[in-house]
Formats: structure tokens, C-alpha cells, sequence
């Protein structure tokens, strides 16, 4: 199949669903000085681009395993070299009669590393489903996030922001409706979702939003800590133009030098409890603009996970050994009190392991309670808000995985069964996997992307209730909850 977008003609091939193509630039390559400025339109090209296998991705370091745990299928093939990876791969849907709702997914990774090409992220179900899927890449670590003093901050973002306005010229094209676009994203993507939502230039660009897992951003303050800190290890000044003469290369090698930096300043903790040093640089946290009334016509599916925080632990052999220090110091990473924050969480699960203890209040302070926060905020601000927790639990590494940061993803995108995704290193485990879970979870985002409407009820200015999403299918009214 052939479809003619505004930079030129394409080439895809036939999927399960639809039709594929692969590596769709969006924007023009950023390589020298131009990997660190706003991203500009694609020069477009003569004759028929082949779009029918992967394209290059942003460079980025190895992600493929995290400790003990396969993570491949969430982090793709990692780094595949070419200047042109500004791009989209588009999951088409056979054309019926009327044009198809469009998805536009941004994928995760820590603001370091990550694709569209990840196997997590196959579109078919979505075409299949009647929905035209777009993944993009976007610029990662150094070229995307770094604050620097003479570029704009969060490049990556403003990747994002152009591929939404190539689907908006373009969707039609491929048999989509550009006027009922959906913005998803999973971790890095949820926040840089909440970031495209707070930023008047998406204005007319989204109809709908999906958070899944977002994290907070950091201020001002914090990027420049980072951008210190990668100068001294690059040795040159952070800044746009000493930087455009260092290779790729060498800005991905710094990237896991930069661990272990303390973010914390006098306004605040490091919200990303330092598992990664790059983020959102913003003046102020997107709920906070949102709650304004930003994004108040976008309807909103947004949640988290019921044991986010087990991917930091457990693969890392963590968790067996966990101490009453170590939950204590875990509630410091994020909180001015910390004795009070467990005595609180000590009470709201009584008997709970320090184990457990450890895993909910990481999870929390990187994913529960932004998300929270988020979702008050656009409740709040008179959005149709409708919040979930996915709490189905793997039995991977023994059991201590269960409902982690990821867990969602091989349901929503009715992709779990894969056989990568099975094992007992592997994300969902050696154990049986509901039969119905993948279909009804699946289901539940592409009604949501049709309709706005995922099938249980919205939440109201406060912000709560949410729907189970596991074992039990359920809408819980009044969660409980411990963190702000």
C-alpha cells in the first residue's frame, strides 16, 4: 500500500490488522547544533520512501535487561543508528466508511532510552480494533532533556508536539480522523502527555489523553545540577554550543555516569527519586496548569499501577532484604517527614512487610501520587477525568514483581501473548495469564479512543474513584489512599 504525505510518498506493508509503515519522518534529522534546537520540517523526499522495515532510533544507551529482569520487550532494540529517527510508525486500519479514530503513543524509558519499535508497542490489535496507531520517537537524554542555557528546554517534548502536528496533516491521509486524536503515554510518555496538556501550543492537536504511570518534572533549579554535572563529565560548559561538537557517542556514554545525582534543592525533593537524571525542565508542574483550566476539553483516562515501585526493587534483589531503614530512607527521597509518612502507611496496611512497605511508597512518590494530582486537577478544572489501577500481578522473580511500573502495557496493547513476555525473568511470569484480561483491558482504551469513554464512570471535582483493573473488574468509588 502507498500512502502520499506531505513530505512524500510511502511504501507500508500488510499487518494483521491493516497496514504497517515503518520509520515515517515527522521532522527533519537533528544532528551537529541542531540536536539541540526546536525540531524543524522535513525537507520531504522524491519517489516512494520504503516504509515496510525499522528505521534508525534516537541514540541511547542499553536497556535491554534491568537486573535479573528481561526488559527487551519494553526497551526495543535499543539504539539503531541513522541521522533521520525523528519518525512514526503507523498501524492503518483497513479503511472503512467513515475515517478511523487515531491513537498517538509516546513511549517510555527514563527520558534515556526507548522506541517505537519495541515489541511491546505492536499496533495490530489496534488496527484491528479500527483504530489508526502512531508511535513516535523522540529525541532522548542529552539532545532531548538536558537544560541547557541557549536551547529550549524539553526537546523532546517539542518532538512530540511536531509529530502531533504531522498527524494532524496527515492522519487523513492513512484513513484516520485528525480531528479525533488521542495522546497516550507510559512513564517518560505520561509525563511528557501532562506536558503536551499544560502547553498552549497543543491547543486543537488533542481531543483525548491517556497517562499511564506519570511521573513529576523538575525545576529550573534541578536541570541545571544535571547540566553541571554532564559538563564536568564531557568536560566542556553545558551549554547548546559546546555540546554540538560532541559525538552521539559520547552523549550516550555520559548518560550512565550521571547516576546518583543528588536533585534535591530548597524548594523540593528530586521527584524522580533519582532513578533517572532526565526529565521535564518546567516552571511549574503541569497539574498546576492544568487545575488553571488548561486542557479542560480534553477528556482524560489516566492511572497507575498497584506495585509500581517493585521494578526498582526486585530485579535489582532488593526487596528480600528490605529494613525498617530502608523504608524509612525510601519515604526520604520524597517527603520533608518521613517518620510520619510510614507511620501513615504502616496504618493504612497493617501487617505489611517492610518489603511492601518500600515498594508502595516508591511507588507512590515516582507514579501514585503525581497521578493523583493530575487527575484532581482536571477533575477539578470541570474535565472528564476517568482514573484506573491496574492491579493484576505477575508471578515473575518469584512473585515479588506483581503489579508493577510496565505491567499494563502487553494488556493494553493486547500484545501479552507474546513469548518474550513469559518466563520467570520475563515481565508477566511462568505462570497462567487471565484469559479475558488482555481483550477487556484492550477494549476498555479503544473505546476510550472512539468515544471517550472507557466504560465506568468519571470522576468528580475531587478527583476519586477509580477502576480496577485485574483479577476483579470493579470501580471503587472512594480508593483509599495514602500519600497527598
Amino acid at each position: 500500500m502507498i500512502v502520499t504525505t506531505t513530505s512524500g510518498a510511502v511504501r507500508g506493508r500488510a499487518s494483521g490488522g491493516g497496514t504497517v509503515f515503518l520509520g515515517v519522518p515527522y521532522a527533519a534529522a537533528p544532528t551537529g547544533r541542531d540536536r539541540f534546537t526546536a525540531p524543524r520540517p522535513h525537507a520531504g523526499w522524491t519517489g516512494i520512501r520504503d516504509a515496510t522495515a525499522p528505521g534508525p532510533t534516537a541514540p541511547q544507551p542499553a536497556r535491554d535487561v534491568f537486573g535479573s529482569l528481561d526488559m527487551a520487550p519494553y526497551f526495543g532494540p535499543g539504539w539503531r543508528p541513522g541521522a533521520d529517527y525523528l519518525t512514526v510508525d503507523v498501524w492503518a486500519p483497513t479503511r472503512g466508511d467513515r475515517p478511523a479514530p487515531v491513537l498517538v503513543f509516546v513511549h517510555g524509558g527514563g527520558f534515556a532510552a526507548g522506541s517505537s519499535l519495541a515489541p511491546l508497542y505492536d499496533g495490530a490489535a489496534f488496527a484491528r480494533d479500527g483504530v489508526l496507531l502512531v508511535t513516535v520517537n523522540y529525541r532522548l537524554g542529552v539532545a532531548g532533556f538536558l537544560h541547557l542555557p541557549d536551547a529550549p528546554d524539553n526537546r523532546g517534548l517539542l518532538d512530540v508536539l511536531a509529530a502531533l502536528r504531522w498527524v494532524a496533516a496527515n492522519a487523513a491521509a492513512f484513513g484516520g480522523d485528525p480531528g479525533a486524536v488521542t495522546l497516550a503515554g507510559q512513564s517518560a510518555g505520561a509525563t511528557i502527555v501532562g506536558g503536551v496538556l499544560a502547553d498552549p501550543r497543543s491547543a486543537g492537536l488533542v481531543r483525548r489523553a491517556v497517562m499511564q504511570s506519570g511521573a513529576g518534572t523538575f525545576t529550573v533549579a534541578q536541570g541545571a545540577i544535571v547540566a553541571g554535572a554532564t559538563g564536568r563529565e564531557l568536560g566542556v560548559p553545558p551549554t547548546a554550543d559546546a555540546l554540538a561538537g560532541v559525538s552521539d557517542e559520547r552523549l550516550v556514554a555520559v548518560v550512565p555516569r550521571l547516576a546518583g545525582l543528588d536533585l534535591r534543592t530548597p524548594a523540593g525533593p528530586d521527584p524522580l527519586g533519582g532513578i533517572t537524571p532526565f526529565g521535564l525542565v518546567l516552571p511549574e508542574p503541569p497539574a498546576v496548569t492544568v487545575a488553571g483550566g488548561a486542557a479542560r476539553d480534553v477528556d482524560l483516562l489516566i492511572g497507575a499501577n498497584a506495585d509500581e515501585g517493585a521494578l526498582y526493587l526486585a530485579p535489582l534483589g532488593l526487596l528480600a532484604a528490605t529494613t525498617d531503614a530502608d523504608v524509612l530512607a525510601t519515604a526520604a527521597r520524597f517527603h520533608d517527614r518521613p517518620d510520619d509518612v510510614v507511620a501513615a502507611y504502616r496504618a493504612a496496611r497493617p501487617g505489611a512487610t517492610p518489603a511492601r512497605l518500600r515498594t508502595a511508597i516508591l511507588g507512590d512518590g515516582l507514579f501514585g501520587i503525581p497521578t493523583r494530582r493530575m487527575a484532581a486537577a482536571h477533575a477539578g478544572a470541570g474535565g472528564a477525568t476517568f482514573g484506573y489501577r491496574f492491579t493484576w500481578r505477575s508471578g515473575a522473580l518469584e512473585g515479588q514483581l506483581g503489579a508493577s511500573h510496565v505491567m499494563e502495557l502487553p494488556f493494553v496493547f493486547d500484545t501479552a501473548g507474546l513469548a518474550a513476555l513469559h518466563g520467570p525473568r520475563a515481565l508477566l511470569g511462568a505462570g497462567d495469564v487471565p484469559a479475558d484480561l488482555a481483550g477487556r483491558t484492550h477494549a476498555a482504551w479503544v473505546r476510550f479512543v472512539a468515544t471517550g469513554d472507557p466504560g465506568w464512570p468519571a470522576q468528580g471535582p475531587g478527583g476519586r474513584g477509580v477502576q480496577e483493573i485485574g483479577g476483579t473488574w470493579r470501580f471503587v468509588a472512594d480508593p483509599v489512599e495514602t500519600g497527598a
